[in-house]
């Protein structure tokens, strides 16, 4: 007797982020792929008679980040209970899956606990490329808000571009892995990808249904 269970997948579907939030998703995705990109052709403007030009509009999309993240934390306290960081702190899933070595996944709305970890370890990240990169903006440039701190700061310039690029190059990591979770979720039938756009968020609901041999042993 054949005792393979078939899963049906049934969705329900909830709009579950605001606008705002949606907003502030693409205008942080926009800011570190034009920082990505500015940095890669303020490199190769380096050489160049415009060479601080590049690195100058490098700057001034960190500060678009910047605004970003600032509005995010504020939103984070203030908005709706899906955009608020309570809906990102999950310690005891984090806990059980460390302890449990498995990768469990609710199936209320919202967002999801072992996810939210890695979006709490982005949004750090973004925040350390922006204090870094504030800190390079007054060593190199004499510009931003720690420019009264330019001399000492331009002697650290290589201790704090360190951690300023290695940070980026993990964001470039986080981006890959989160590209990769959406099409996983997309081929197994769970539009998870539109969430951002439309606000709606689609909960999987698995039905048992009986094979064939089940019914006639």
């Amino acid at each position: 007797m054949n005792t393979t269970d078939h899963q049906t997948l049934r969705l329900e579907r909830r709009r579950v982020y605001d606008p705002f939030l949606r907003v502030l998703h693409w205008w942080n995705a926009l800011a570190i792929v034009m920082l990505a990109a500015s940095s890669q052709i303020a490199e190769w403007m380096e050489d160049g008679p415009h060479g601080d030009a590049g690195w100058q509009v490098h700057v001034v999309f960190g500060y678009v980040l910047a605004l970003g993240l600032v509005l995010r934390l504020v939103w984070g306290l203030l908005g709706p209970v899906s955009a608020r960081w309570s809906d990102l702190w999950h310690p005891a899933a984090w806990r059980e899956a460390l302890v449990t070595r498995r990768l469990t996944h609710r199936n209320d709305f919202g967002h999801d606990p072992l996810a939210s970890a890695a979006y709490l370890g982005a949004f750090v990240l973004m925040a350390l490329m922006v204090v870094t990169g504030l800190g390079l903006a007054a060593a190199e440039f004499g510009a931003g808000p720690l420019a009264g701190w330019e001399k000492p700061l331009h002697d650290l310039r290589h201790t704090i571009k360190e951690p300023h690029e290695v940070g980026f190059y993990l964001i470039l990591a986080f981006i890959v892995v989160h590209i990769a979770a959406l099409i996983f979720h997309e081929k197994r039938g769970v539009p998870v990808a539109q969430s951002m756009v439309s606000g709606y968020q689609y909960r999987e609901l698995a039905e048992r249904q009986p094979d064939a041999d089940d019914e006639h042993p």
